[in-house]
């Protein structure tokens, strides 16, 4: 099992890399639209939200180089991203330049959603996959905080600190590529591409008490009763094809992905200075922490749905208090406050479990055709919605984009009631056979 943990730590590395990546933008807004003297629109759509484009097109053409070269290969090649990404970005002099370095860095996103929850999930025993799948989540949320405290640390150390911010990735990216050639090759995807006597070795390092005949068996079982020109849009796929569009739609209809790009712009709006703002910021980082690793400890135990119950719960109160206290100038320590309610309610629920759930409803054949479809409609979504906030907040109100959000998440919670079904504790194999009509 130390194995396994292990190799699961080393390939969720990717996901600290997608949080730092994700959120280092946030330190440097403001200053790039200064420096550049862009519009709201074109600082929003290009500048900002240039990398989420990226993730998109990373999700959506990820799964055929996954499945054809394996997880391991592609992890590798997304740590190249991110580095290149990083320097490059950092060196920029005009705005395009900086858009496409951070295109290739939304590439590294965009396909490490769909590697590292599928490599991690085909290694881990079914009792700690939810715990060792959400490593990633956790991972992902550490690279927040990191991001976060390097934005407050390098501000104001020069004209060109934000040349920095965008820089400092570049380190952890050449280590976790490093560390990549010492994780092994999915047993899973060997057994798929026929190799099975290495196949066999590794599954035996993981979990021997389990027949690796058994599970030859029932993946060779489930590939031969299975069309080979077959595709998750066939109507016998069509559950877990809602549930992986619906979990990713409701995600980024909360506005997490709005928030974490603006935060500190949003803490402005609600009258705190720019220093106060980043340094809330931080806080945000640390409570997104503590409640992902609550919510990856308890995602065993609890399961999948019971968890998105308390976070969508969690998620309206937060949310309409935000709203209210833009609509009626709540200023201080309230909107902060309410949005450290909202982020530990994002990161029990929906941030605990979305990688975990959209890499176990899909059979093994077509797992990555259906991770990759669930987050090109999560990143999709993503580019789109912080491409506006700008806009939104300068004509209709951040009130009002707050009080959208929170009716989304009442949407969520009859999703969650009606529809969701709990996947804990039950093998990949096993899942296929019961969400398949």
């Amino acid at each position: 099992m130390r194995q396994v943990l292990f190799w699961s730590l080393v390939a969720s590395l990717a996901g600290l890399l997608f949080g730092f990546d994700t959120v280092v933008i946030s330190g440097a807004d403001k200053k790039l639209q200064n420096l550049w003297q862009s519009s709201d629109a074109f600082h929003g759509t290009v500048v900002m939200a240039m990398a989420l484009w990226g993730t998109v097109v990373g999700a959506l053409f990820g799964a055929f180089p996954t499945q054809r070269y394996g997880r391991k290969i592609i992890l590798l090649w997304v740590g190249v991203f991110y580095t290149v990404s990083a320097v490059g970005s950092a060196l920029s002099n005009d705005p395009i330049t900086f858009a496409v370095f951070r295109f290739i860095g939304g590439l590294g996103v965009g396909v490490s959603g769909i590697a590292v929850p599928a490599y991690i999930s085909e290694i881990a025993p079914a009792k700690s996959r939810g715990r060792l799948v959400g490593l990633y989540q956790a991972s992902l949320v550490f690279g927040i905080l990191l991001a976060f405290i390097s934005n407050y640390l390098l501000s104001d150390t020069g004209e060109n600190d934000w040349r920095w911010m965008m820089g400092v990735e570049a380190f952890p990216a050449a280590i976790y590529t490093l560390l990549c050639f010492l994780i092994p090759k999915s047993p899973r995807w060997l057994i798929s591409k026929g190799f099975l006597e290495e196949a066999k070795a590794i599954h035996n390092s993981i979990d021997p008490k389990v027949s690796f005949e058994n599970l030859v068996k029932e993946i060779n079982k489930s590939t031969n009763t299975q069309s080979t020109d077959e595709s998750i849009f066939d109507k016998k796929y069509r559950l877990p094809l809602k549930l992986a569009f619906l979990v990713a739609f409701f995600n980024q209809l909360s506005g997490i992905n709005a928030f974490l790009y603006y935060a500190p712009r949003i803490f402005e709006e609600g009258g705190l200075g720019e220093s106060t703002s980043l340094l809330s910021s931080i806080g945000i980082g640390v409570t997104n922490l503590v409640f992902t690793l609550i919510g990856v400890s308890l995602i065993d135990r609890l399961g999948r749905r019971r968890l998105m119950y308390y976070g969508s719960f969690g998620y309206i109160i937060s949310l309409t208090l935000v709203a209210c206290a833009f609509f009626f100038k709540w200023e201080g320590i309230l909107i902060p406050l309410f949005l450290f309610v909202f982020i530990a309610s994002h990161a029990i629920g929906q941030g605990a479990i979305i990688w975990v759930y959209i890499s176990e409803i899909f059979p093994n054949h077509l797992r990555n055709s259906g991770q990759s479809f669930g987050i090109s409609v999560h990143w999709i979504l993503a580019a789109v919605i912080p491409s506006f906030v700008p806009v939104l907040f300068a004509t209709i109100g951040a009130g009002v984009v707050f009080s959208v959000f929170a009716g989304f998440m009442v949407l969520q919670l009859v999703f969650v009631h009606f529809m969701m079904p709990e996947t804990k504790g039950v093998s990949l194999e096993e899942l296929s056979k019961k969400l398949t009509s």
